[in-house]
Formats: structure tokens, sequence, C-alpha cells
């Protein structure tokens, strides 16, 4: 089991339970999955996005699904059907897993980081970080990328609020930004 997943059986319940904002066990909010996206430029060839998918691969530990353009765009050359990025969607012991990557290996790495933004919550509970590059995970070596690629994670969770939200991530280990 993920110690992760352990922290928030153990100490996470509990102190949410102490709160007295849920009645029921089951209302208390939990990590529902969490979404992984790599989105390419509409000009790329089929080998770059194999190696962005490979990339996705080797961060989550789950073969990505190719994404595809749904409609036509000409100010970016963009035809309905094209190929334009790649998605993970981690549940369960996975997603508990990569989250723990995140918050311990990740997130250090970044230069000069002071936590993330307490903002990108939309409003019903998830929460969606922005990376500019792939090379801050450990299982990407850096001298081995051709391309620099970002990518937006997601995190959703089961909570009907943002602060519950934000409560829930915090007391899992995520660093929030002081304003």
């Amino acid at each position: 089991m993920s110690i992760l997943k352990e922290k928030y059986q153990k100490d996470v319940v509990k102190a949410l339970k102490a709160s007295g904002k849920y009645p029921s066990t089951m209302d208390i909010p939990r990590l529902s999955k969490v979404v992984v996206n790599m989105s390419v430029n509409a000009m790329v060839d089929r080998d770059t996005l194999k190696v962005v998918a490979d990339d996705l691969a080797k961060i989550t530990g789950q073969r990505p699904t190719i994404r595809k353009a749904t409609k036509s765009i000409s100010n970016f050359k963009l035809r309905e059907g094209m190929p334009i990025g790649a998605k993970v969607t981690l549940r369960g012991p996975r997603m508990y897993e990569f989250v723990e990557r995140l918050i311990h290996a990740t997130l250090p790495r970044i230069r000069d980081f002071r936590g993330v933004s307490p903002k990108a919550f939309d409003g019903r509970g998830n929460y969606t970080l922005g990376l500019k590059e792939q090379t801050l995970f450990p299982e990407i070596e850096s001298d081995k990328v051709k391309r620099v690629q970002g990518m937006d994670i997601t995190i959703v969770t089961t909570a009907k609020t943002n602060a519950d939200a934000k409560e829930l991530l915090q007391l899992l280990g995520i660093p929030f930004a002081t304003a």
C-alpha cells in the first residue's frame, strides 16, 4: 500500500472528521482520480507524438491514450481528427503513488519553488497544476530529451467546495503558496 494512502486513512480522515464538518465518514472528501495531459503543437510529426506518449507512460506508469482534435481551426492549421496530445487517467494505487512522487520528488525540483498556487481550483473541488517541463520527474533522463514538453495535472476530489478540497490536499502534503 502507498505511503500516501496510509497517511490518508490514518491521519487525514481523523483530522477531517475531528473538524466536525462531516457528519458521516462517507462524506469525508477523498481523491477520486488524477488526469495527466500533455498536448503538442498541431504541426508535429508522429515520431514527436510517440516520444511524448512514451514520456507520459514513463512518468505515470500507464499507457496514455492519444487525443485527437474534435474540430478544425484554420488559424492553428488544425484539422479535425489530427492527433494533438496524450492523456492518462490514474485511479487507485497508481494515483496515490503518482501524487506521492509529485509531492516528494517532482515539486521540490522546481527552481525557486515557493508552493503551488492556491487559486487553481475550479469551483467543484478539483485542482489543476501546470508544469513547464517533463524533466522535473526523476523517471525522465534530461540528457535524452529532444523537446521540452509541459503538462497539466488535474487532481479530482470528491469535495463539494474549493475550501474542502484545499484542506484535503494540504493534509495530504501538497505545499500551497502563501499570499
